[in-house]
């Protein structure tokens, strides 16, 4: 730890939060709906999905400063680097994700991203069929629909990761990860300049339409 001055900075915005833990959630829904063949479940879990996705995408645009693609993707160089000293036992410093979690974050988005994506074209074969599966060639929604399995799998691996990871950071570097995504806020040294946090009004308005534009999906079928 730091032997300087300490003082707690709110580093993670109520959005960012929700989104994270509802994800969690929804990824549990998912997977239990699919395996007790609850296929009404399974497709409002996926929707809700696919619109929380929406709004983080649109949120690493404009909203607060740790939510931003801009302000915490860096080169591969400096996620490699980073993985480096790993092992290395020092304070935490970041206020947002480190060069290396940020890599993560848009590989775990991309997955969550094209899960309910092929999703909306999937056809089990027994009934039970995405909004979209009908607007596309069969061999083209089988396509998806297997893909929709195997995607599945790599959310699962990439999950896998980051819990590991998340694990390694506080078994050799001492950093809690996961209390600031419950709290919002981290521990950091007294000078470390506070984010600016996005608007509650726009975060409420780029969800309410990420919603809107999924239910309007979900009729089309």
């Amino acid at each position: 730890m730091s032997n300087g001055p300490m003082r707690r900075v709110k580093v993670w915005d109520g959005w960012i939060r929700l989104v994270h833990w509802s994800v969690v959630i929804l990824l549990g829904v998912s997977y239990a709906s699919i395996q007790a063949g609850w296929m009404r479940t399974h497709y409002a879990s996926g929707y809700a999905l696919l619109a929380l996705v929406l709004f983080r995408l649109a949120w690493g645009l404009v909203g607060s400063d740790t939510a931003r693609f801009g302000r915490f993707l860096r080169s591969p160089l400096a996620a490699f680097a980073h993985l480096r000293d790993l092992p290395r036992r020092e304070p935490d410093r970041e206020i947002g994700h480190n060069a290396a979690g940020g890599w993560m974050v848009l590989v775990l988005l991309a997955l969550l991203l094209a899960q309910p994506l092929t999703g909306l074209f999937a056809d089990s074969g027994y009934g039970d069929y995405g909004p979209l599966a009908k607007r596309v060639a069969s061999g083209t929604s089988d396509w998806l629909t297997g893909l929709h399995h195997r995607n599945f799998k790599l959310i699962l691996v990439a999950v896998g990761l980051h819990v590991a990871a998340v694990l390694a950071y506080a078994l050799l570097k001492g950093h809690d990860l996961v209390r600031p995504m419950v709290t919002g806020s981290k521990t950091l040294p007294a000078g470390t300049p506070a984010p600016r946090l996005g608007s509650p009004a726009l975060a409420a308005t780029l969800l309410g339409a990420a919603a809107l534009l999924v239910f309007g999906i979900s009729r089309l079928g």
